[in-house]
This record gives C-alpha cells, sequence and structure tokens, in this order.
C-alpha cells in the first residue's frame, strides 16, 4: 500500500510539474506577441525587465519542468508548434511583427544546422551565412529557370552541402582554431565572388518571386473567414515547419548511435579513434548535414526577401549566427530561439535609441554570457542508456 500510495503521489507531481510547464509555454507565447506587436517604449521596457526578472527567479525552478516536457518530447514540441502559431494569428495584420518571426524561425533552422556542427561533432563553423547564402543564390538561380519551388528549397540544401564538400578536405586536417579559419577564409572568399561576379548580379543583387507551392501563391494575402491576413502568415507556417522538422531531427541525431559518436568526436578524437569510430566519416556527416539545412533555411529567406544582395551573406552574418548559437547554449537546440530572439529582434526594437540600441544589446549580451557563461539553456549531460537524452 505504501509503494502505491507513493507511485501515486509521484504521478500527481510529474502531472503537476507538466500542468506547470504548460502553462510557462502559454505565458511565453503571451509575452512573445506583446513583444512583437508593441512599439511603446515603455511596454518594451517593462517586458525586458519581465523577462529578465523571471528569468532570474526561475532558474531554479526551471530544470525541474524541463525534465516534465522532456519526458514527453513530442508534447513539448506540439505545444511549441502550438505557441508560434497561437501568435501568428493575433499577429495575423501585422506584417513587419510576421517578417521578424519569420526571420527569427529561418535563423533558428541555420543554426541547428550549426549546432550539429559545433554543439554535437565539434565542428567550429565561422562560414555559416555562406552556406546560407549558397542556398539563396541556388534558389534566385533556379527559379528563374521555372524550377518548382518545393524543388528549389530541397535544392539549396543540396548545394550548400555540396559547397561544403570543398572545404572537408581542410577541415579534417585541421583542429580547433585552424579549422575555425579555414571557414573563415571561406566565408570572406564567398562574398568576395559574389560582389565580383556579375552573372549573379554583383553588388546590386537578385530579384526573386515569391514561393508557389502546387498553386498556393505565399504572397498572397489569406483570407481567413472573419478577416484578411498578411501573406507573411503563409511564410511563418513555412519557416515554423522547418523549424520543428530541423528541432526533431537534431534530437534524433542525438540520440542515435550517431550521435553517441559525435559526441565521442567532439570530446576527444583520438580516444574515439581508439575505439573504432571513424573520426573523418563523423565530420564529414556531420558538416554536410549542418550546412544542408542552413541551404534549405537560405532559400526559404531569399524567396521570402524577394531580393538578395552579397551585403545580406557577409561575415558578420555568420557571427551572429554563431552568437545565437553560443548565447543559446552549444549543444541544445532548445536554447536557439531564445538567443535569435534576442540577437534578431532586441536590436530593431531598440531603434528609437538609434546606434545606442547596439550598445545596449552588447551590454545584455556579456551581462548574458557573464552570469550564464554556458548560455541561456545549457546542455544536459548526456545519459547513454538506450531509449534516454530526450
Amino acid at each position: 500500500m505504501t509503494g502505491s500510495a507513493a507511485t501515486r503521489g509521484a504521478a500527481r507531481s510529474h502531472s503537476g510539474d507538466l500542468l506547470v510547464a504548460t502553462a510557462a509555454v502559454a505565458a511565453i507565447g503571451a509575452w512573445l506577441w506583446a513583444f512583437l506587436a508593441t512599439d511603446s517604449v515603455g511596454v518594451l521596457a517593462g517586458l525586458l525587465a519581465f523577462a529578465a526578472a523571471a528569468f532570474v527567479f526561475g532558474r531554479r525552478a526551471a530544470p525541474r519542468y524541463r525534465r516534465a516536457l522532456a519526458a514527453r518530447p513530442r508534447m513539448a514540441t506540439s505545444l511549441g508548434v502550438l505557441t508560434v502559431c497561437v501568435v501568428a494569428v493575433a499577429l495575423h495584420d501585422q506584417p513587419y511583427p510576421l517578417l521578424m518571426l519569420c526571420t527569427v524561425l529561418l535563423f533558428v533552422v541555420a543554426c541547428i544546422g550549426l549546432d550539429i556542427q559545433t554543439g554535437h561533432c565539434g565542428l567550429v563553423n565561422f562560414a555559416g551565412a555562406a552556406f546560407f547564402g549558397t542556398g539563396a543564390y541556388t534558389a534566385a538561380i533556379l527559379a528563374a529557370h521555372g524550377v518548382p519551388d518545393p524543388a528549389v528549397i530541397f535544392a539549396g540544401g543540396v548545394v550548400a552541402a555540396a559547397a561544403g564538400s570543398l572545404l572537408i578536405l581542410p577541415v579534417l586536417r585541421t583542429r580547433g582554431y585552424y579549422a575555425a579559419l579555414v571557414t573563415i577564409a571561406f566565408g570572406i572568399l564567398f562574398s568576395t565572388f559574389l560582389e565580383v561576379n556579375d552573372s549573379l548580379g554583383g553588388p546590386q543583387g537578385l530579384k526573386l518571386h515569391g514561393i508557389d507551392f502546387f498553386g498556393w501563391r505565399f504572397n498572397r494575402d489569406v483570407n481567413l473567414g472573419w478577416t484578411t491576413a498578411s501573406f507573411y502568415v503563409n511564410y511563418v507556417v513555412l519557416s515554423l515547419a522547418l523549424a520543428a522538422g530541423a528541432f526533431v531531427f537534431a534530437r534524433r541525431i542525438e540520440r542515435s548511435w550517431l550521435g553517441l559518436a559525435f559526441d565521442a568526436v567532439r570530446l576527444d578524437e583520438i580516444a574515439a579513434a581508439t575505439f573504432g569510430i571513424g573520426v573523418g566519416r563523423a565530420k564529414i556527416i556531420a558538416f554536410t548535414l549542418g550546412n544542408f539545412l542552413c541551404g534549405v533555411a537560405g532559400s526559404v529567406y531569399a524567396m521570402m526577401q524577394g531580393f538578395i544582395a552579397p551585403n545580406n551573406f557577409t561575415f558578420g552574418e555568420s557571427l551572429i549566427l554563431v552568437s545565437i548559437l553560443i548565447l543559446g547554449g552549444i549543444g541544445n537546440p532548445l536554447g536557439i530561439l531564445p538567443a535569435a530572439l534576442i540577437i534578431i529582434v532586441v536590436p530593431q526594437k531598440l531603434q528609437f535609441i538609434q546606434e545606442y540600441r547596439f550598445l545596449l544589446y552588447g551590454v545584455l549580451v556579456v551581462l548574458i554570457l557573464l552570469f550564464r557563461p554556458e548560455g541561456l539553456l545549457p546542455r544536459r549531460i548526456r545519459d547513454y542508456f538506450p531509449g534516454s537524452g530526450a
């Protein structure tokens, strides 16, 4: 009887934690809607202060509720998707907030690709914007030749992964800072190549049409029955599907034997090779998968914007992607979304203080990294037992 009572008590406690975690996700969705929708200086300051206070005071209790959601990964993913959908519906007639939300989601996809490389396999990639841009320019070229848009998006990822093959040999032969320098050099060469190549538009860039999925034109406003929604709702749905798919994909890799091999290579290449793990093969797979996700995100981003130019894919943009990865917590894709919101949306919302917004943004990032050097949501220690590590 005592054991049965303890079991029922544990089940009630777990259900209670899950309920609180669900309420917290709903509160985060409400905060996100308010933050994207408002232009009031006072409201923005209050929302940022509230988020900071919630982070500081809820830090101790958060792991308990994260574990409750982690025990049901499908439910956690569904809650996240549902929350973003509700926010998109609430912002249905506000194009600029929807555009920011789309941009955040596409950067999340690209950063999940970088996370597979860096957070799992230990490959530092400072050319994320180059592979993002490869997907964008692939989309521009193929769309101009009448290739169906679903094939264009997939091809953007494939071409980005193929472009990454140019770096495989130097990446395999270098480590640490030297490997990072190889990717930096590739990123600079890529932007220079775009600048001087007139067949790709040169510095003037290229125009693109909006996405057309089997007759559904994304650049048309959406009739919801009771009202008309901005066409960016279409891109939010697509970007959200890609972000959710990339998140599930990254989690599947992490829980697989491939993810175990990635972790071994990241921690100690010599030890991994000693135990029969193909270090080169693991790096090639991680590098290819990560670049594929960057290319897919870039192709959608290009067609959503309708115009791309070399200054969209500079080394500075690569640093933004790496900053999102570090700030969110290397190795944990859950931290990428809040980090992307901070790095992409906050400077846009603080335009009223002109150039001082970058100073405030820099101070904010420094404070977070000072008090949370492992990132907003650090990766938990891996559990190697089968079926664990959700």
